[in-house]
């Protein structure tokens, strides 16, 4: 073992020990260890405990940790502590810029467990009012973390489909004239992409020198298939080479998936004019992007000139403002959403258990009510409706009486707690909210946070089931982190005749702008407006809420 992994093994004995309150003296003693072991000049490896304790710092307890460090890799205090702390909290620790004071606040104060949940909630401006934080902390975290996230590998499609827009922009103020698309999985607009792929209508000495022109493109490479470069020191870019005789085949095959190719019995060197007389040439419909990751049959069956677009959102449901944790006032959210022509919109802030949040108390909720009465009266005949995303409580419940629940005119219900949940305990508790005769919507339905945190196992059809039941509506979380529920369980969803909500969940105003990613998904399920629950006329919504 090296004296730098002896070092780590001890810090990180000391950080942990802070997170569960150990005595001062003993991770004073470590992390002092830690820094001297990590400057000393010879291997510690080998020494016995003689030599050990006449290093600067080392006493004999130190020595026999150093020793069992060495002997078996770990420390019985680091088992421990990595046995009682939850794996995400041991990535906090690693976070740039916070230390296990401020991870402890995290943990204990406002139930963040994951990097992933933290990003989470940088980018829903939570920190800025936790004890030890701050905007530009918050800033701070959230930029290191992002960073962190866009060299993992994979990524969310917003943040792909910005980088891929940027990179094209910049090639065609370069060469104006050239023919650049998306491909891959970012054609196909699926919710994480593994890596941004482009294709070209030139060579692949073109691609290279236009790429060497670029002030943020660097390490470019050329590869047998392909132009590969870092983009903004963040971003590997694959560039397919073609033609404009074979530009339509070669995106077909780039697009893919692999699967739907070999459905559609596609031969490599076969010309194609265009997609479109590809499939027809086959007697088949064409199937748009967005569809090919279904199975074929089900992919022909679709109409896509039917499929849900931008403009057919009436209104947006699922919004927060500075009544709990959004960044903007309540009459601010409104006016941004009545100027992108919307005609309502459902401010659901945070029921009173989400403390973390801003969470409204029963005082809270009815001085929220006063000022959404006044706005209404100011604002129309744009409207808001009075809603609450209420907790979903251990047992089921949700977070009010009945008599402050009646007073709303939707309920959103989500879990934002005890994510630690088997699949049957997770269905039954969803369950018992969605038998709630005051629940509208379920919000979030796993709680999955893509790339960062797994949702909590349910049984979709038992949960899609009670939805149809009790006629709650399914959410669509349209946050380009969550896109909860699963798009590949929204045709079930259709099948037993529950319409989804596609909700921005917005934090800001500019978070409304995050329907485009519900959108994309919602289309890749084959949704139409007439499924789409936040595609209703206003005056359809305020007669279906009144019942």
């Amino acid at each position: 073992m090296t004296n730098k992994e002896i070092s780590k093994a001890l810090k990180l004995s000391a950080a942990l020990g802070e997170l569960h309150e150990e005595n001062d003296f003993k991770l004073k003693s470590l992390t002092n260890a830690s820094f001297q072991i990590d400057r000393y000049g010879e291997a510690l490896e080998g020494k016995s405990m003689e030599q050990l304790v006449k290093i600067p710092g080392i006493g004999k307890g130190i020595a026999e940790k150093i020793l069992e460090l060495i002997e078996t890799g770990t420390s019985n205090d680091l088992q421990h502590y990595l046995q009682i702390t939850p794996a995400g909290v041991v990535g906090l620790l690693s976070v740039k810029g916070i230390g296990p004071k401020k991870v402890k606040t995290l943990w204990h104060d406002m139930g963040i467990e994951s990097p992933g949940e933290l990003l989470y909630a940088c980018n829903e401006n939570r920190l800025i009012t936790a004890k030890g934080f701050g905007v530009k902390t918050q800033d701070s975290i959230r930029q290191g973390l992002e960073f962190s996230l866009s060299n993992s590998g994979k990524l969310h499609f917003a943040e792909a489909e910005i980088a891929a827009q940027e990179i094209i922009r910049l090639i065609e103020v370069e060469e104006p004239n050239w023919r650049l698309a998306f491909t891959g999985e970012l054609r196909r607009k699926m919710e994480v992409v593994d890596q941004i792929e482009l294709i070209a209508d030139v060579d692949a000495d073109a691609l290279e020198d236009v790429l060497g022109r670029l002030p943020l493109a660097s390490n470019t490479e050329i590869s047998d298939e392909f132009v590969q470069t870092s983009f903004a020191d963040k971003y590997r870019i694959h560039i397919y080479w073609s033609d404009l005789e074979n530009f339509e085949r070669d995106q077909l095959i780039r697009t893919g998936p692999a699967d739907h190719l070999q459905e559609l019995d596609l031969d490599p060197e076969e010309p194609v004019i265009s997609e479109e007389s590809f499939y027809d040439e086959r007697g088949f419909p064409f199937i748009i992007p967005e569809l090919r990751d279904l199975p074929i049959d089900k992919a022909f069956a679709i109409d896509a000139s039917k499929l849900v677009q931008f403009n057919d959102i009436i209104g947006v449901l699922h919004n927060h403002s500075t009544w709990s944790d959004g960044a903007d006032s309540l009459e601010e959210m409104a006016i941004a959403a009545r100027d992108l022509g919307l005609k309502y919109l459902g401010i659901c802030d945070h029921s009173r258990t989400a403390s973390y949040a801003g969470g409204l108390s029963i005082d809270r909720v009815y001085q929220q009510w006063t000022e959404i009465d006044s706005l209404n009266s100011k604002l129309g005949p744009f409207h808001i409706f009075k809603g609450i995303e209420s907790d979903i409580l251990s047992d089921g419940s949700l977070d009010y009486p009945d008599e402050v629940l009646a007073g709303f005119d939707l309920v959103v219900a989500s879990i934002h707690s005890i994510f630690g949940m088997d699949e049957e305990r997770a269905t039954s508790r969803l369950i018992k909210a969605i038998e709630n005769p005051y629940t509208t919507i379920l919000g979030h339905p796993t709680g999955r946070l893509l790339l960062f945190r797994k949702g909590y196992p349910i049984n979709h059809k038992k949960v899609i089931d009670a939805c149809a039941a009790n006629s709650v509506i399914m959410e669509l979380n349209a946050h380009p982190y969550r896109l909860d529920i699963d798009w590949r369980w929204i045709p079930y969803c259709l099948e037993r005749g529950v319409k989804i909500s596609i909700n921005p969940d917005a934090h800001r105003k500019a978070g409304y702008l995050d329907m485009h990613y519900g959108i994309n998904v919602a289309r890749k399920a084959g949704l139409t407006p007439e499924m789409m629950f936040n595609a209703l006329t206003l005056s359809e919504l305020t007669e279906y809420l009144k019942k």
